[in-house]
C-alpha cells in the first residue's frame, strides 16, 4: 500500500508541476499577441491611410467628439445648437476665405464673417420671416460692395475680369455657406426641428460612412475622376442603400412620417449630401488644394465636414415643410 502511495506521489508532483503556468509566460506571451495585433492594425490603417487619404483613427476620434457635442446641443438645449452652428459657419467662412486668398483672389474675411454670423443669428429670430431674406440680400450686396470700393482704394493695375471674380466670388460664399447655416437654424426653430436637423444630418454622415466603407472594399470604376478620383459607383452604391435605410429607420422611429416618405426623406438628402461633396472637391481642385484647412486631423478642414451638410440642409427645410402634415402623433 504505501508502494503504491510512494509510487503516485512523484508523478502526481511532476503533473502538477507541468500543469503550472508562471505569470511571466502569461505576460510575455499577451504582450506578444498585443504586438502582433497592434501591427496587424497599424498596417491596416496604413492601407486605408494610403487609399483614402485619411488617418481612420484619428478621424473615427474627431467625428466622434463632433457628433456628442452636436446631440449635447440639440437634445438638451436647443439653443446651444445656435452656437454650434454659429461657429460652425463661422470657422467655414474663415477657411474658405483663407483658401481663396491662396489662390490669388481679393477677400475681405472681417466683412465675410460678421456678414455670415449676422445671418444665421437671424436665421434664429426672423427665420419664418421676410426679413431673413432681406438680410439674405443685403449680406450679399454688402460684401460685393466691399470689395469694389476696397478694390477701387487699392489701385494695383488689376484687370476687370480678375476684379469682377472677386467680387462674384464675395457674394458666392455667403450663398454657399453662410445661407444654408442659417436655413438649418430655421428648421430647428420649427415644431420638432432639433429632431428633423438631426435626422438629415445622420442620413448625409450613413451615406458617407456607407459609400466609405463599400468603396474601401469593392471600388474599382471611378464615379468621377477628373472631380474626385478616389469615389467610386461602387461607393455610391453603398451610400445609396445606408441612406435609404437609414431614411425609413428615422422616418418610423424620430420623425413619425410613413415609411415610403423616408425613402423619399434618404433620397433626397443622399441627392443633395453627394452634390455638396462633388462640388467642394470641384471647388479645390480648381484652387489647387486638397483640403480646405487642417484644422481637423484626419478630415481635413471645417468645410470639409460640412460640404454635404450645407446643401442639404435647405432640402431638409423644404421637406420638412411637405411632409410635416403627415406626422402622426
Amino acid at each position: 500500500m504505501s508502494g503504491v502511495t510512494g509510487g503516485d506521489g512523484p508523478d502526481r508532483d511532476e503533473h502538477d508541476e507541468a500543469d503550472q503556468t508562471h505569470p511571466e509566460d502569461l505576460s510575455a506571451s499577451l504582450q506578444a499577441h498585443l504586438r502582433s495585433a497592434r501591427a496587424d492594425f497599424d498596417e491596416a490603417n496604413e492601407r486605408i491611410k494610403e487609399r483614402t487619404g485619411r488617418d481612420l483613427i484619428v478621424a473615427i476620434l474627431i467625428g466622434l467628439a463632433i457628433g456628442a457635442v452636436l446631440l449635447a446641443s440639440l437634445l438638451v438645449f436647443k439653443p446651444v445648437f445656435i452656437l454650434f452652428a454659429l461657429a460652425a459657419v463661422v470657422l467655414a467662412v474663415w477657411e474658405f476665405s483663407r483658401a481663396l486668398q491662396g489662390a490669388g483672389h481679393r477677400v475681405d474675411i472681417i466683412p465675410q464673417v460678421v456678414c455670415a454670423a449676422a445671418l444665421v443669428v437671424t436665421g434664429w429670430f426672423y427665420g419664418g420671416t421676410w426679413i431673413l431674406w432681406v438680410s439674405v440680400l443685403a449680406a450679399v450686396l454688402v460684401v460685393i460692395a466691399w470689395r469694389l470700393i476696397a478694390q477701387l482704394a487699392t489701385s494695383d493695375g488689376r484687370v476687370r475680369s480678375a476684379v469682377l471674380d472677386d467680387a462674384v466670388l464675395a457674394g458666392f460664399i455667403q450663398l454657399y455657406i453662410a445661407l444654408p447655416g442659417s436655413l438649418c437654424v430655421v428648421l430647428l426653430d420649427q415644431a420638432r426641428g432639433e429632431w428633423w436637423v438631426l435626422a438629415f444630418v445622420i442620413v448625409a454622415v450613413v451615406a458617407d460612412t456607407g459609400a466609405y466603407a463599400s468603396g474601401l472594399m469593392f471600388g474599382k470604376h471611378p464615379m468621377a475622376p477628373r472631380i474626385s478620383p478616389k469615389k467610386t459607383w461602387e461607393g455610391f452604391a453603398g451610400a445609396v442603400i445606408a441612406a435609404l435605410a437609414a431614411g425609413v429607420l428615422l422616418a418610423l422611429f424620430m420623425l413619425g412620417i410613413p415609411w415610403w416618405a423616408g425613402l423619399i426623406f434618404g433620397a433626397v438628402i443622399l441627392g443633395t449630401a453627394t452634390c455638396g461633396d462633388l462640388g467642394e472637391s470641384m471647388i479645390k481642385r480648381a484652387l489647387g488644394i486638397k483640403d480646405m484647412s487642417s484644422w481637423l486631423p484626419g478630415h481635413g478642414g471645417v468645410l470639409d465636414r460640412l460640404d454635404s451638410i450645407i446643401f442639404s440642409a435647405p432640402a431638409a427645410l423644404a421637406l420638412f415643410y411637405l411632409m410635416s402634415p403627415m406626422v402622426t402623433a
